[in-house]
């Protein structure tokens, strides 16, 4: 039920939708006598989104959270144990109506999971993720389409462990814990989006996962602090909705005690 709820509820939360709500509403408002109100309504709509969309707001809510976590200061000396690497990167529903693998955001983490195989030959491989549509039950888990991409890039089947039902972050973290039982010395990388790290960290250590050690990938933000980056208002809008998606997220999470912290730190 928390899935589908918070999936359901991000629709209308979600800052791109909500502004195009705002902006009908604030039409239908004038079209039934409060034309005040209605212009009220829009021209504050109108205000956030162009802010939303072209200034350096996006930046701002994204980069405390792509900062969190930066990646480990020395790799060379770290012996993990496995390498995690969090689903939501591929397009299950796409993929099976067109059999063919279909990627989307943040294919960074399949791609950097190969990279650490190689580099890492000792460790285990957990692909954590299953279905990403909300009420399809048919579809082919996302785990199990990483697992055969990493195949093709040269990556042992015997090295690979697929954790299939898992719908979200607190999913990921329960379940991949049942499917590979770390011992608390055991060191694991956590690979998954530079903006998600923090809270996929607090939830892994939650679930009692002791040794994870952050490997962000998927970085949406670089060295321009300017407060007009020159990106166009889809690219803004997307990062816009992405950094409130994962705030809304990291609240949510800590009320529901799914996180150790309202804002994990390493």
């Amino acid at each position: 039920m928390f899935y589908v709820l918070s999936k359901l509820g991000f629709l209308f939360l979600r800052p791109s939708n909500a502004l195009i709500l705002a902006l009908l509403l604030g039409a239908a408002l004038r079209l039934f006598g409060w034309r005040r109100r209605g212009a009220e309504l829009i021209g504050i709509a109108l205000g956030v989104l162009v802010v939303c969309a072209w200034t350096g707001v996006p930046t701002l809510l994204l980069r405390p959270l792509e900062q969190r976590f930066p990646m480990p200061a020395d790799p060379g000396h770290l012996n993990p144990a496995g390498i995690l690497v969090l689903g939501g990167v591929i397009d299950t529903g796409l993929t099976t109506e067109r059999r063919s693998t279909e990627l989307i955001d943040g294919a960074e983490r399949v791609i950097v999971a190969a990279e650490l195989a190689r580099r890492y030959p000792q460790a285990r491989i957990l692909l954590s993720g299953g279905s990403n549509g909300v009420f399809a039950n048919d579809e082919i888990a996302e785990s199990v389409l990483a697992r055969d991409l990493l195949i093709e890039f040269g990556v042992p089947a015997g090295r690979i462990t697929i954790e299939d039902r898992s719908r979200n972050t607190h999913e990921n973290a329960v379940f991949s814990f049942a499917a590979v039982e770390p011992t608390p010395r055991d060191q694991w990388l956590l690979v998954t989006s530079a903006f998600h790290m923090p809270r996929a960290i607090g939830t892994f250590r939650a679930a009692g996962w002791n040794g994870v050690v952050a490997w962000p990938v998927d970085y949406r933000n670089g060295a321009d602090t300017s407060w007009f980056g020159g990106r166009t208002a889809a690219e803004g809008l997307t990062m816009t909705d992405m950094a409130v998606r994962e705030w809304i997220g990291l609240i949510a999470y800590r009320f529901a005690g799914y996180t150790d912290a309202l804002l994990p730190r390493p």
